[in-house]
């Protein structure tokens, strides 16, 4: 399998929302969703120029950081991170996005690597209030944020999203306007700020005219998952 077309597609398709939202190309980057996909299918899509890479499961991230260290990857950790995980998240990811409690990220900051920069880390906000989601209210993510940016080996970053499915580009986009307006918030309380992690394959265009500044695509650019 080759990955040429559908990645110029995904491109195509942030190129013409950022344009759609008189917004610059550059403001938004692309994160690969390789869950799921083989170290090898990793390679290729790097090959065509992508450098940031998403993983859900933490051990399988790690296998593949391992196995493609020598490409000079950034590796992003978007799934869940329990607390008998953090130390491998710590000690192999570039980022974290789904940190939504302080224990967790005090256990990151404890056990990120001296030698290694400093982890960057998105709060992950339940900005619809799905029942089925994780993250933080989004009333409760200002004090979060602000006790995570005190911690040290940990650089805050911003926020992410995962909201419920929308039923159709409107619902969609008033949802993630929601998150851009309590990113902006936080960044007036005087944290510093500049990532909003939202959007995936079926929402990427809502999420860039709302404000995101980083869309997560998995299957639009590597198929379904295996």
């Amino acid at each position: 399998m080759t990955f040429d077309s559908a990645f110029e597609s995904v491109n195509a398709r942030i190129a013409a929302a950022c344009q759609s939202g008189a917004r610059v190309r550059d403001s938004v980057q692309l994160l690969a969703v390789s869950k799921t996909f083989s170290a090898a299918a990793v390679a290729q899509v790097a090959a065509l120029g992508q450098r940031d890479f998403g993983e859900n499961y933490i051990q399988e991230g790690v296998d593949k950081i391992a196995a493609l260290t020598a490409l000079g990857l950034t590796w992003h950790c978007i799934g869940p991170v329990q607390g008998n995980k953090t130390r491998l998240v710590a000690e192999h990811f570039d980022w974290v996005h789904s940190v939504d409690r302080l224990k967790i990220a005090q256990r990151l900051s404890d056990q990120r690597p001296g030698h290694l920069a400093p982890l960057n880390l998105c709060i992950q906000v339940n900005i619809d209030g799905g029942a089925s989601k994780a993250g933080v209210a989004p009333h409760e993510a200002l004090a979060l944020a602000r006790e995570v940016a005190a911690l040290p080996g940990l650089r805050l970053r911003g926020l992410m999203t995962i909201p419920e499915p929308a039923p159709d580009f409107a619902a969609a986009l008033a949802v993630h306007r929601a998150a851009k307006a309590l990113f902006d918030d936080l960044r007036a309380s005087g944290l510093d700020l500049d990532t909003l992690s939202m959007g995936m394959s079926a929402d990427l265009e809502a999420a860039i005219q709302a404000g995101s500044t980083m869309v997560r695509v998995g299957s639009a650019i590597f198929g379904g998952r295996l």
